[in-house]
């Protein structure tokens, strides 16, 4: 049985929330209707986590499945905690601190100059990444000011962003996608009002 979702060709994730766990979020949204993951395999994670900034994919990317479920894990863990804090009540972070535990500050200087705290060093590359996503988004959660933390306005769209703005009006995931969307469709009733 062939399942229609695999034969749909889904977009990249966007990185636009100004947060990476909210962009980790946003690697679930609405397409054609529908919520759809566009992490399908340990390649697409590896990618998307290059993609905000943590590393090469080459040194993460295993294709086995595992490094993709521990980040869906990730992914469902912020989810829940982002929900239970922006309304306002009591949830078990257990989950997320699984995998804060991992991590072990060191002093590392392998280079000439001064030398760098590394917070997450870990035996393997992927474990420091799911882990630096995992101290941001227990930073978000702890300190982030949840007035800044917003869903995109268009009905259709389901991403989420951080509003660091200078006048946090921010309303669209971007400009580009949902802001001009919305601005053609006020175009178009304003010159059908106008047309009456």
């Amino acid at each position: 049985m062939t399942d229609s979702v695999t034969t749909l060709e889904l977009p990249a994730p966007l990185v636009l929330a100004d947060h990476p766990a909210l962009d980790l979020l946003n690697t679930r949204m609405m397409f054609e209707g529908q919520r759809r993951d566009l992490l399908g395999t340990d390649a697409d994670a590896a990618f998307w986590l290059e993609q905000i900034g943590f590393g090469p994919a080459t040194e993460v990317e295993g294709g086995d499945g595992h490094l993709l479920a521990r980040l869906r894990t990730l992914r469902d863990s912020i989810e829940d905690l982002l929900a239970a804090r922006r309304e306002n009540r009591i949830a078990d972070p257990a989950a997320l601190n699984a995998f804060l535990l991992p991590a072990v500050p060191q002093l590392v200087w392998e280079e000439v100059g001064a030398p760098v705290l590394d917070r997450f060093r870990q035996g393997d590359a992927a474990s420091q990444r799911l882990t630096r996503l995992a101290y941001a988004a227990a930073e978000l959660l702890a300190e982030g000011d949840f007035n800044l933390v917003r869903k995109c306005e268009s009905p259709e769209c389901s991403l989420m962003f951080y509003d660091r703005t200078k006048s946090h009006k921010r309303r669209w995931c971007s400009m580009a996608l949902c802001g001009n969307r919305h601005k053609v469709a006020e175009f178009r009733k304003r010159r059908q009002g106008v047309a009456d």
